[in-house]
């Protein structure tokens, strides 16, 4: 399935879809113990067709969290706001060396 047709979907589409898949693969992952597939790739289309539903899932999520104000900053908004406020190093004036103990 294709990115743009996921992004379509509804929430609870996508959530029986990543239901369905799993029951997908716990078949494919059956059938391979017990006799050979017809096309073994399908166990790795079908794993990455799980992960792609559940991303898009999660961005819905925090495009929901964020549309309603009570989303966390992002791992980027984090670091510049740490970054605006942090203190200078400590500089030491000129000609004073550090003993050593």
């Amino acid at each position: 399935m294709k990115l743009d047709e996921i992004r379509a979907l509804s929430e609870q589409e996508l959530k029986a879809h990543v239901t369905e898949l799993q029951e997908e693969q716990f078949r494919l992952r059956f059938r391979s113990a017990t006799e050979t597939l017809e096309s073994p790739l399908r166990l790795r289309e079908v794993r990455r067709d799980i992960a792609r539903v559940l991303t898009v899932l999660r961005e819905k999520e925090l495009a929901a969290e964020q549309g309603a104000g009570r989303g966390r900053p992002t791992p980027k908004a984090r670091r510049a706001a740490n970054r605006r406020g942090a203190t200078p190093k400590s500089v030491s004036p000129k000609g004073v060396t550090k003993t050593a103990r």
